[in-house]
């Protein structure tokens, strides 16, 4: 089946087939290949990105760029303060104005009405680099980051521990629904997916042979699990005066060395970074001094253990973004 994907932008998983998201990972994977080998892949040479920050970001900022500049593109980073969208410039005419001085468009930011917005009136391709809701990006790299160390992740489970409502974990379960990947989402009601996307997950799940199951109980949630997946406990853009209440609803959540020993052998960790995994950062110290935890959603142990891919999930990052700008800019 021969997959063309020119012209589209990447807003969420849910409008891309199965076999899109496969042709997107492999496609991956053979930048990867040609990254390590120094092979010169500049295929869309001459072509213009911009990357319109509302939330600041080290990995999808340092992956838009590296891999846009290895593909032979030029780039501008907008961050937070550079731009007059929202402010003295209405969505729709920014969308306009860099639509016709630009090949493509990456937004970071906040509701998903936005990057909506911008692919609806930009006329270019626009890259979904995380919103309120999703972060599909994300999710390309944690798939291909499974596959290195699996092969076919069909039929296997991943477990997101914690805040199974937020953009990670709605993602994550919206690609497991698409490729046959068994989804479980262990943490407390009160943090589990908005019932509409957990209905249409639910389905795109049955039609691909996957289960989508919601627990409150570790031991049975993480049993012969493959991969535990988790993510902070507060997101990007939610109030500080929340912290209180996440630890202690999320505590009993943390990814502890005796979760891992629940799940399989073999099983894996991943997170999609930042991780409060010890008091080596100013929130970390924060917290650690006002509520006496010094780990949070990963205790330091798992997180720098052979287990852990975290790392590789930074740097596929890359080489996944690489294959989504190639596949949807490409003029060949």
């Amino acid at each position: 089946m021969e997959i063309d994907l020119r012209g589209r932008s990447f807003l969420k998983l849910l409008d891309y087939s199965p076999d899109e998201i496969r042709y997107l990972i492999d496609l991956a994977k053979e930048f990867k290949r040609k990254k390590k080998e120094g092979i010169t892949h500049e295929y869309l040479h001459g072509k213009q990105l911009v990357l319109l920050f509302e939330k600041t970001s080290t990995r999808t900022r340092c992956a838009f760029e590296v891999a846009a500049r290895d593909l032979g593109m030029g780039v501008t980073y907008l961050d937070p303060a550079s731009s007059q969208m929202g402010k003295k410039e209405s969505l729709e005419d920014t969308a306009r104005v860099l639509g016709r001085m630009y090949d493509g468009i990456e937004y970071r930011g906040y509701d998903q009405s936005i990057v909506e917005e911008l692919s609806e009136k930009a006329g270019i391709p626009v890259f979904n680099g995380l919103t309120d809701q999703f972060h599909p990006t994300q999710m390309l790299a944690d798939i291909m980051t499974a596959e290195e160390n699996f092969g076919d992740m069909k039929g296997r489970k991943i477990v997101f521990m914690g805040d199974a409502r937020n953009n990670v974990a709605n993602s994550l379960m919206v690609i497991c629904a698409k490729m046959g990947i068994n989804y479980v989402a262990c943490g407390p009601k009160k943090q589990m997916p908005e019932e509409k996307l957990s209905e249409v997950c639910r389905k795109v799940a049955e039609e691909n042979g996957s289960t989508i199951t919601f627990t409150e109980d570790v031991s049975i949630g993480t049993k012969d699990a493959d991969v535990i997946y988790t993510d902070i406990w507060v997101s990007m853009g939610e109030p500080e005066e929340i912290w209180e209440e996440r630890i202690r609803l999320l505590e009993p959540y943390r990814v502890t060395e005796e979760v891992m020993a629940n799940a399989k052998k073999e099983a894996i960790f991943m997170h999609c970074l930042p991780s409060f995994h010890d008091t080596n950062t100013t929130i970390g110290a924060q917290i650690a001094e006002k509520y006496g935890i010094c780990e949070m959603e990963v205790s330091d142990s798992v997180f720098e253990s052979a287990q852990s891919k975290v790392f590789d999930e930074a740097e596929n990052r890359m080489h996944t973004i690489k294959a989504v700008l190639y596949a949807t800019m490409n003029v060949a």
